[in-house]
């Protein structure tokens, strides 16, 4: 056991965009004493904002490890970006936190990206405390932010501070958890600490034995028995503050040593850990951003990368400190840092023993695909080498160059995005770039059961006969794979092969989409003790799934969005309408006040432009809440197609040349 862990935080700041997330991230640092004074995301002095693009636009792009020290405690701290477009960087950071810090904002209140953000750190685990900023703006609502979070969050959510005033008469917030807290209730500190105490004492039926009896608990009752719940991701409690101000902001590092768990994890296990970000540094070249779950990796160490099935060196080992860092020569269990040598690493990568490593959440589900545009046709090859190099650090980009066409296509979250790599690779290389009309990515998935096969045995040498079971799978299952050929019939090493190659090989359906949600079984394989090449199976698998799919028949999916509409109860017809024609559903509007709010789904490709067109519709007063909730199946009357990259499988001939060309 680590006996420093207890002295460690890893924790992510997570929020809806301009909710005030790099301004709080800002404050910690400076009253922890890091920085000497706060920077300002509207000025683009933020200390966590590095990039050209967001000092000028005053938003985070990447997600940024910063740290500092508080009650004795060191805290990494990972300041992730707020925009949905950019909810991959969000993603990657979910994986390695022990804990969050959630911001809200008291005007707006719970905002679509606070839900989708929510939802993955309830779907991990992970324990949270939730920190209600901008109280000192026009329209803070501290009681309806909290009814807000406890009916669109959690139930578990609790105050553990009373707001004394709002607005600008907003003077700060009186804990409710101190003792001789009782003696001075009145109004809403009352309530709050009610509401406190007896969310506790359900939480745990020893607690709530004793409230019942006495009809009160103590201080330290209430204090142990939030701070396990806490711990354990049950309740989650609920601070308030105004962070432009630095109001707040230290009652909130304490609650985050207090309410928030340290790492687990041993020195003295076997390696364990996952590469969860890569940058390209000015200095040090190509780092990989590493959380260590159990052992020790040194300077000059020799690691396994797990995934890539490679050994690689670690030249030298760096403490990120927002824009700066320090060689400190060692990685320990439990902690984060910067590796530098690892050439062949991929975000997402697991280093040493995989099961020490914990699952991942997806949340972020690129829905758009562009086309880049080099200014002149001579400069495509650097523009495509830039977005290759993006691609490694931003995945979901999915950089797909086709040179017969000379086309380069990028998967995006949304025309935010699009604008930001319009600039960051302007500014980093030096190219200017546009991009063409942003286009909906559907999904196709097999219409019925059938049986996919080849016998790949021409041209000599090669054998490789492989027959596949396809059927369709529950709606957002993605790819389930099984195979039920015993090794003496095909080896264990070639059946790794079908199992690696089988992802690529629908990327891109009968329509020229990816095919998704589908059982796969290998039912029978072949080798050939001379013939046989392991890549012969790189070359069969895509011919036998193609072959599958052109029996099977596709249907066509489209991404659909769940949506939550609020608009002044005079709109409603109106609206309703729209949503009609654009073939959203949704359940019977709700009153509240005299605002009417409409929750449901709607197709994408059918929304693209309906929040823009939302303020036109309302006369500025509809907000919209959208975030994506999955694909379904699509009706007769749409079709799409994507032209396909590359030669089809199931033109053989041709395919098995150009394959082999390529291997060789």
């Amino acid at each position: 056991m680590n006996p420093q862990r207890e002295y460690r935080r890893n924790v992510g700041i997570f929020a809806h965009v301009d909710a005030g997330k790099t301004t709080t991230t800002e404050q910690m640092l400076f009253r922890s004493g890091k920085i000497r004074s706060p920077g300002s995301v509207d000025e683009g002095t933020a200390q966590t904002d590095s990039l050209e693009v967001e000092r000028t636009r005053g938003i985070s792009v990447r997600s940024v490890v910063t740290r500092f020290e508080w009650d004795g405690v060191q805290v990494n701290l990972v300041d992730t970006p707020g925009h949905v477009d950019f909810l991959s960087e969000v993603e990657r950071s979910l994986r390695v936190m022990d804990g969050a810090v959630l911001i809200v904002s008291a005007v707006e209140g719970v905002q679509s990206q606070t839900e989708v953000i929510w939802q993955a750190l309830r779907d991990l685990g992970i324990p949270t405390l939730l920190f209600v900023n901008k109280m000192d703006r026009v329209g803070a609502d501290a009681p309806n932010v909290l009814e807000q979070i406890r009916r669109l969050l959690a139930q578990g959510a609790v105050p553990i501070q009373t707001p004394v005033g709002s607005e600008g008469e907003y003077a700060g917030s009186e804990d409710i958890l101190d003792a001789g807290a009782e003696a001075s209730l009145s109004g809403q500190k009352e309530a709050f600490r009610q509401l406190l105490i007896e969310t506790v004492a359900e939480s745990d039926d020893r607690v709530l034995g004793r409230y019942l009896d006495e009809d009160a608990l103590s201080e330290e009752d209430l204090f142990s028995a939030l701070t396990s719940a806490a711990h354990e991701a049950r309740l989650f409690p609920v601070l308030f503050g105004a962070a432009g101000r630095g109001m707040g902001v230290d009652q909130l590092m304490t609650a985050m040593v207090r309410f928030l768990p340290p790492p687990n994890g041993r020195e003295d296990a076997p390696v364990s850990g996952i590469v969860f970000k890569l940058e390209k540094d000015e200095t040090m070249g190509r780092v990989a951003y590493v959380r260590l779950y159990d052992g020790v990796i040194r300077n000059r160490d020799i690691v396994r990368n797990h995934s890539r099935d490679v050994e690689e060196k670690v030249t030298q080992i760096r403490k990120m400190d927002g824009q700066r860092s320090e060689d400190i020569g060692v990685l320990t269990a439990g902690d984060i840092a910067v590796v530098c040598g690892w050439n062949k690493a991929r975000i997402g990568d697991i280093l040493g023993d995989p099961d020490g490593v914990p699952g991942e959440k997806r949340i972020a589900e690129p829905l758009l695909t562009v086309r880049v545009f080099p200014r002149k046709e001579a400069e495509y090859p650097a523009v495509v080498s830039a977005f290759q190099e993006l691609a490694e650090e931003d995945p979901h980009l999915d950089a797909h160059w086709l040179p017969a066409e000379r086309e380069l296509h990028l998967k995006v979250m949304g025309p935010i995005q699009v604008e930001v790599l319009e600039q960051f690779v302007l500014s980093r290389y030096g190219l200017p770039i546009s991009f063409g009309a942003p286009s909906v990515i559907y999904k196709e998935t097999p219409a019925a059961s059938g049986e996919g096969f080849v016998a790949y045995t021409m041209p000599k040498p090669c054998w490789a006969i492989l027959r596949f079971h396809i059927e369709p799978g529950e709606r957002g299952s993605g790819l389930q794979y099984s195979s039920a050929v015993r090794p003496e019939r095909l080896l264990e090493r070639y059946q790794n092969e079908v199992e690696r190659r089988l992802p690529e090989a629908l990327e891109q359906g009968l329509r020229g989409w990816q095919v998704t949600d589908l059982k796969v079984t290998l039912v029978e394989g072949e080798h050939h003790v001379w013939h046989t090449h392991p890549l012969d199976f790189y070359v069969a698998t895509p011919m036998g799934i193609m072959d599958g799919l052109s029996r099977t028949g596709t249907k066509l999916l489209e991404p659909m969005l769940q949506f939550r509409l609020s608009a002044p109860e005079e709109f409603g017809g109106k609206l309703m309408s729209e949503l009609v024609v654009m073939r959203a559903e949704f359940n019977p509007p709700m009153l509240r006040g005299d605002r009417m709010e409409i929750e449901g789904t709607i197709p994408a490709a059918t929304s693209l432009d309906f929040p823009a067109r939302l303020g036109a519709l309302t006369k500025g007063r509809g907000t919209l809440a959208a975030f994506f909730s999955g694909y379904r199946e699509c009706p007769p009357d749409v079709q799409a197609e994507l032209p396909r990259r590359g030669v089809n499988p199931l033109d053989k001939a041709k395919y098995i040349l150009a394959t082999r060309n390529a291997l060789s």
